[in-house]
This record gives structure tokens, sequence and C-alpha cells, in this order.
């Protein structure tokens, strides 16, 4: 299995990938930290799948009809063609968005007799255990879930277990997770198919994009808000568990989850886009996890809604994706101090003061939580922690995060100024004090570059978030010599690695995706365009053709790797691209 040959479909409650088979390899229902339904993805033998595809067994060519999440799979053969259509119905319906736990799949015959195969064969979770099945007239059961599980087909029920069959008109198939179907399937589906497209076009058009990198910015924004969890607000950092980092590697994580940073740079990223309503959404997320956290020791990451029992253990029986063990559920940074996670939130929120558009969401419960968590900020600053790259070994002062922290009293000071006028000089006072920290304790003095942790003298790719976040000015000789830094330490083929150091699991061996990306940021805002430019067009080249991203690249094999699709990945290709790209004022 290759992540290259995956689709993501979903309509912001519940998503599946499907491959070029025309299978469903994974899916969580009635979450997406749910446990699978199916789960070919970690175990290809026992895992579970749906599979429509070719009696053969032939792959066929992915695309997306055109600027939707809703998925094409098209079949060529000795006996005809047909196309498989994927997608979770997603529309506005009664003034309300209408996103069921819902899988649909539309099966057509475009030329001649095409024969093919039809498979439902779900788990019950990580016991890989199969369902009992009641079968209906049109439909079969599957019992053993927490509520009613159903596919309802107008295909012949005698052809669901694999038996080849003659497509001779388009047949549809609904897995209802929930609420089953009871009505005419052909209107129903027609309907969905419709509101859907519609929904996903709209809301295209409603995006800002970049005049260079179109297709990727928007590619990329339809995967990201596939991340947004709309119920509680909260936005994952991918959907699915255990893909590894790199072959071998044993690094195989649970990213279900929100992780409070990734919202962030989400919600930037959205920002970018022109969409606001996500912010809106994750406020809400936010103001509930702060709520049960009085004193703001505020966990990493959170369940979807807001929970945080996330113990992590691993599943021995399951051999994993190629076979790269351990299969993890759970993620035991949920136990981790990172304290960069208190200016991220501050600057999540801080748009939401300081545009006069969101005059009315500047409620006082809203401004005294964004107050308490620059105060945070201050008071953990330049203190131990595991940082963005959570290490797993002792814990030292990480610059990432006092820079995050210095970010949380200085936009604090300008909310303050506008909001709280009396506040105002004890956040310029907190973030001109943070600041010196970081120039006095994390600044090599031979290279006269910032370093990852205070006091050492690696330096990690976050810290090209100091030059987006304007620490000093883009020009200034210590931001240009980070970003020259950081690229001779750890670029290697045109893409940029984490770090170089042992993090308690060793030495990562694959680039980072979004640090690729905010290389391209930085270059750009020093000044240094057409290598920004060079680097996107090298990510162009090597994209999927669906143009879905992972966490990791392989730089010498350019093989993707890590949880996929990565949302970190689609937020970063956003950023670089509206970074290098120029206005639309400069070529209209």
């Amino acid at each position: 299995m290759d992540l290259r040959d995956l689709g993501l479909i979903g309509n912001c409650q519940v998503s599946a990938l499907v491959d070029r088979r025309g299978a469903i390899v994974w899916s969580c229902l009635p979450r997406f930290d749910s446990p699978p339904v199916f789960a070919a993805l970690l175990d290809e033998g026992g895992g579970g799948e749906f599979l429509v595809g070719p009696a053969d067994g032939g792959v066929g060519i992915q695309r997306y009809l055109p600027n939707t999440n809703v998925l094409e799979t098209r079949f060529e053969g000795a006996d005809g063609t047909f196309r498989v259509l994927d997608f979770a119905p997603r529309f506005v319906q009664f003034e309300r968005s209408f996103r069921p736990s819902k899988l649909v799949r539309m099966v057509e015959p475009l030329s001649g007799m095409p024969r093919i195969r039809v498979r439902c064969d779900p788990i019950l979770g990580w016991t890989r255990e199969r369902p009992q099945r009641d079968v209906g007239s049109h439909h079969v059961g599957y019992r053993g879930y927490e509520t009613d599980v159903r596919l309802t087909t107008d295909a012949s029920l005698s052809y669901l277990n694999g038996e080849p069959f003659a497509l001779s008109a388009r047949r549809h198939f609904v897995f209802s997770w929930g609420a089953p179907v009871e009505e005419p399937l052909t209107p129903l589906c027609d309907r969905f198919l419709r509101g859907t497209v519609q929904y996903w076009q709209h809301w295209v058009k409603e995006c800002d994009i970049p005049p260079l990198y179109q297709e990727e910015v928007i590619r990329s924004a339809l995967a990201l808000k596939l991340h947004c969890f709309e119920d509680t607000g909260a936005i994952v950092a991918a959907l699915t568990t255990s893909i590894p980092e790199a072959p071998g590697s044993g690094r195989t994580w649970d990213y279900r989850y929100c992780w409070l940073r990734d919202s962030f740079y989400a919600l930037e990223a959205f920002r970018l886009l022109g969409h606001f309503e996500e912010r809106e959404q994750f406020l809400q997320f936010l103001l509930n996890v702060a709520s049960s956290a009085p004193e703001l020791d505020l966990a990493p990451l959170y369940r979807v809604d807001g929970r945080t029992d996330l113990a992590e253990r691993t599943l021995p029986e399951w051999p994993g994706f190629r076979g790269e063990g351990p299969v993890r559920v759970g993620n035991d940074a949920v136990t981790h101090r990172q304290h960069d996670v208190f200016g991220e939130m501050v600057l999540a929120l801080t748009p939401m003061f300081l545009d006069a558009r969101f005059k009315e969401q500047v409620t006082p419960p809203a401004l005294d939580l964004v107050t308490r968590l620059a105060r945070k900020a201050v008071r953990v600053a330049g203190e131990p922690d595991a940082g963005i790259w959570e290490y797993r070994k002792e814990w030292r002062p990480q610059t990432f995060s006092t820079l995050m922290c210095w970010a949380a009293a200085d936009r604090m000071a300008r909310i303050a100024r506008v909001h709280r006028p009396a506040d105002a000089e004890e956040f310029s006072t907190a973030a001109a004090r943070t600041r010196a920290v970081i120039l006095e304790q994390a600044l090599d003095p031979v290279r006269g570059c910032l370093v990852a942790d205070h006091g050492g003298r690696e330096v990690d790719a976050a810290l090209l978030q100091a030059v987006t976040l304007r620490l000093l000015a883009p020009s200034d000789a210590r931001m240009v010599a980070t970003v020259d830094a950081v690229r001779a330490d750890l670029e290697v083929d045109g893409w940029l690695r984490r770090y170089r150091s042992d993090d308690g699991l060793g030495v990562p061996a694959v680039a980072f995706t979004l640090c690729t990306f905010w290389l391209v940021e930085a270059l750009a805002a020093i000044g240094r365009v057409e290598e920004a430019r060079a680097i996107l067009e090298r990510v162009r080249f090597l994209a999927p053709p669906l143009g879905l991203l992972s966490e990791d690249m392989d730089p010498r094999t350019k093989t993707m790797w890590g949880n996929f699709p990565q949302a970190y990945s689609h937020v970063g290709m956003i950023h670089a691209a509206f970074a290098a790209s120029p206005r639309w004022s400069e070529v209209s």
C-alpha cells in the first residue's frame, strides 16, 4: 500500500480513505478518534475493507470532481469502463449543516458491460472481530456496535461477499452509522451528490487564493477542512494512527486528536483563505477546555470532545502499515508540558480582538481567557519542557517555546491597548524581557543564529518561526543567520528535517513536510523569494496525483511516510504559497 494511492473523503463528522482498487481501507466511526470500522490500512489481511472495484482486481485512476471532496475512481477493462464516486454528504439543510454519519458509494457503467466485485467487510474496532450480519430485503445490518450500522443498496445482496457480477446500470451503496436509509436510494443519492458538490464548490469560491500555486492551495484547503470536527470545533492533526515516520523507525503515533498548537496554524491558514467560521467554532472548543482547567494547565492535545483520557497503548497483534508496527492508540504526549501552546492560543485568538469584523465576539469571557493565557505564557517562559517536538528525554528550556511565550506577551500588549489599556504596559514589559532572554541565552555567539535550546549549539526547524513572527526585523542579521544555519544543518535534497539530534528515540531519518514550507515562508520574509519559489516548485513536482500530503518525506527515495493526510502539511502549503506568491495587484 502506498500513501500516494489513497484519496480522502469526509464531511467534518466522518472520514474515510479510499485506495485505487476502489476499497475503503480506513474509516473510524462515528468520530475521527473512534475505533476503526474499516482498517486494512493497518492490517491488509484482516483489518476489514469495503471494496467496490473490478472483478479482475485491477486499479483505477483517481481524481476529485473539480473543487470538491467527492472522489472519482475510474476503471477500464476488457469488458468495459466504469467509475466509483465516493463522498460523505455535506450541505446546508434547514439553515443547518447537514453532515450525517454516512459514506455514499455510487458505481456507474460508462461503456460496455464491466464486471465488478463488491465486498463489505467491517470490523468491530480494535478487536478485528467481525459483526454478526442480518440480511434484509435491500440492506445488511451489522450487530455488535453501539448503534445501528447498516449497508443499504439497490444491488443484489447475493453479490456483497465478493462474487463478480455484470454492472448493467448505476448502483448505490450507503454505509450508515446510526439512522439508516429508509427512502428510495436513487433520488436520495442524487440529492446527496448534487448538494455535496454544490456545497464544496461554493465553499471554494469563497476562498481567497494567491495568483500562484492555486490548485495546491485549493486542494490543501479542502483537505484541511476535513480535519475540522464541526460538532465541537476541534481540529485534528491527522485522520490516521500509526503510519510510521520511516521504515523500521518504530515512530508510530496516534494523531487523531486536537493538538492546540496545530489548531493555531490551521486557523491562520483559514484566515489567509478568508474563512473564519472555524475560528468561531474553535473558540468554543477552547473555552470548554479552559473551563475544565482553572489554572490553565492545558494539555498539548485533547480528544475531539475535549477529554484527555489518552493513555498510550500498543496493539501487538496488529501488523501495522506495510507491516511496520507497532500500532498505537492514544498518545502519551498528553502528559507533557509544552509551554508554547499558551503563545499559540493567544496568537489564534488575537485577530478576533484586532479585526473590527469580529466585534460581537469580543466578550468578557473571551477577553478574560486571552488575558489569562498570556499571563500563563509569561510565567512559564524559559522553563524546561518537552517542546514542539515532544522530546521523550530530559527536558530543557526550548527556544521555540520561549519564542511563543514572547509572542503571547507581544500580541496581548496590542490587544490590551485596544480593550484593556491598563494592562498594556504589563505585557509590553513582559515581551521585552522575554525577547531579551532569547537573545541572551539562545543565540550562538559564533554563527550569530538562534539555537534550539537555551545554551545549546544545535538548530531546529522551528526557529524559522522567529522570522515569520517578527521577533526581530526580517533584515536583521540574526534572523538571516538563523535561516542560513537551519538550511545548512537540516536540508537534505531540498527537504528540511526537524533537527539532527537524538530525541530519545534516535536521530530522525526523514524530512518533516511542514518544515520545508516553514523554510519557504522564512526565505520569502527575508526577501529571497526566488529561492522560496524554487523549493515550492520541487514540492509540486513530487506531489501525489490527488495533492494530499503526509507528515514526512524521505528525501532520498521521495516516498511519503507518516500519518496521512497531515493537517500540518496542508497548513504549511497554504502559508508557503501565500508567502511566495505575488499579490493579485502585481499580476492583474
